[in-house]
């Protein structure tokens, strides 16, 4: 029997989708580990990776956002993004924030420690790599595509991501968290810029595959142009499955209410259609299938609805320990 303590849980992932999740995760009783992919290279943070040779702050940024237990002000402030028309234009508050401390402590791991004490951030952020990595798309046709901001434009199919350098390592912060999580989820975010760079860093995603914690792919709710284009979640699954050479899933988490016909329509403008999923063939991978309502609607996107997708993991958090205290 293991010790009594909080339980675990491990998320993974990148992009907008991990910091929602993580709002109605940390109303919860847990112990939050949150894994950030460091392969952006657009925007803000790619132009301070670009300048300062540190890894990007931008999805980092966020997540210690969603995570802080600060003023509204305070918060607002580090997510504070300048639109004069000098060279400050484009960057947020937070990625400067980040980049100096990253510079006093040289050290980008110690500056989001130093970040998460000030923001009274509840649990602990790491990024896949304390190094920038580039990530790149091979092509079905052969083609390469390299940058993490470019692969979506390529208008050409994914055959598979694969990360440079060669030499990654990752944090043993990280691989400690995976050896001790109850729970590990992965996603949401986009399939191969925002999950893969993570679960691709060498060690990294074997240990979640060796990891005895249930782990739960929360599947996207529309398809991306330039990555998942016709995917369904089968689809996604296998394109996981592919990169990680066996079965590493327990249980995918499905949208299953019909999306409005008015958010279709808006979608459609980016070749973007609702995530089918198709049950024989998620249940031929061996997955147990939870199928719930949890899309909301915000500023006219879809949205995993932070509330709902964290009850559902809390309540299978809950019966996975029962299981750990009892065996």
């Amino acid at each position: 029997m293991r010790e009594f303590g909080q339980p675990r849980i491990v998320i993974i992932g990148g992009g907008t989708g991990l910091p929602v999740l993580l709002r109605g995760l940390k109303q919860y009783p847990v112990d939050i580990t949150a894994i950030v992919t460091v392969a952006d290279d657009g925007g803000s943070s790619g132009r301070l990776r670009d300048d300062l040779h540190i890894p990007p702050p931008g999805d980092i940024r966020n997540v210690l956002a969603a995570l802080s237990d600060v003023e509204p002000l305070v918060e607002e402030m580090f997510q504070h993004r300048f639109k004069s028309g000098n060279e400050l234009s484009g960057h947020s508050l937070g990625n400067l924030i980040l980049a100096a401390m990253t510079s006093i402590t040289g050290n980008f791991v110690h500056a989001i420690q130093e970040m998460s004490k000030v923001l009274n951030v509840r649990g602990k952020v790491l990024p896949a790599a304390n190094q920038s990595v580039v990530l790149h798309a091979e092509m079905e046709d052969g083609t390469v595509v390299s940058g993490e901001s470019k692969i979506p434009y390529s208008g050409k199919k994914i055959k598979k991501v694969f990360l440079t350098p060669r030499v990654i390592r990752p944090l043993p912060e990280t691989l400690q968290a995976i050896r001790q999580a109850d729970l590990i989820i992965i996603g949401p975010g986009s399939l191969y810029t925002s999950i893969l760079p993570n679960l691709l860093v060498p060690k990294l995603g074997e240990e979640v595959s060796r990891s005895h914690a249930k782990k739960v792919y929360i599947c996207n709710l529309m398809t991306q142009a330039g990555e998942t284009h016709g995917y369904t979640a089968s689809d996604h699954v296998k394109a996981l499955l592919d990169h990680m050479s066996g079965p590493f899933i327990d249980t995918i988490l499905v949208n299953n209410e019909e999306v409005p016909e008015d958010i279709q329509l808006r979608y459609n403008e980016e070749l973007a259609d609702p995530v089918k999923y198709d049950l024989p063939r998620l249940y031929e991978l061996g997955l147990e299938v939870v199928h719930a309502d949890i899309a909301i609607q915000e500023n006219g996107a879809l949205r995993h609805d932070p509330k709902k997708v964290a009850k559902i993991l809390y309540n299978l958090l809950v019966t996975e320990t029962k299981k750990h205290y009892e065996a």
